[in-house]
């Protein structure tokens, strides 16, 4: 990747980025010209490759962006600096809707990516998931204390469900043209509060 994609300014680099989930998003990785990309970001083709060399490091960078992306911003929201687990993820989900603001093709993207089939990049893809998806796990278990929870509770499970059904209901969300931020808030305290109901112990 050329350095000079970061020297340009931020509105540029986000114009760019943003392009490149909106048309990987919408087709395959074969079927995805860099063409159709540079269109969209508004430079010329031959800027495009003159900021990556090829469709794959464009691809992989986007792809490493989202990961980088979510973990920025949950750290900037503070969810792992909490001591309660369900403030964690309420945290996450204000940093998630973020993103969203940010880059709101990225989470079809992303879904894109992961069951993307061409040889050439699923290898890396399903790698790379597999070490953040960890990372993400690991740091959030750091602020679970299991005396909170009703006892004999499969925390790693637990987890894995509210990541899985957040996941969802955010892709769902996407999918519209226009978001209602304020009902998605509602919607994550009234799954919150259900969770809450569902998994800590009763006093």
């Amino acid at each position: 990747m050329n350095d000079k994609f970061f020297s340009l300014p931020k509105e540029k680099q986000q114009a760019i980025i943003n392009a490149g989930y909106r048309v990987f998003s919408q087709n395959s990785y074969k079927n995805s010209p860099m063409s159709e990309i540079a269109d969209a970001a508004g430079i010329s083709k031959s800027l495009l490759f003159h900021y990556f060399h090829n469709k794959k490091e464009f691809y992989l960078f986007l792809w490493d962006n989202c990961a980088k992306t979510t973990i920025e911003l949950l750290t900037k929201y503070g969810c792992y600096d909490q001591k309660g687990f369900f403030e964690s993820m309420e945290r996450g989900m204000r940093a998630k809707m973020e993103i969203i603001r940010l880059y709101p093709d990225m989470s079809k993207f992303t879904i894109k990516a992961f069951y993307e089939t061409d040889g050439d990049i699923s290898a890396a893809i399903q790698k790379s998931y597999h070490h953040y998806f960890n990372l993400k796990a690991d740091k959030a278990r750091m602020s679970m204390n299991p005396e909170q929870f009703i006892p004999g509770l499969d925390i790693p499970m637990m987890y894995r469900e509210m990541y899985w059904a957040s996941e969802g209901y955010l892709w769902e969300m996407a999918q519209r043209r226009d978001l209602d931020f304020d009902k998605m808030e509602k919607d994550f305290t009234k799954l919150m509060d259900f969770w809450k109901s569902v998994y800590l112990r009763k006093e």
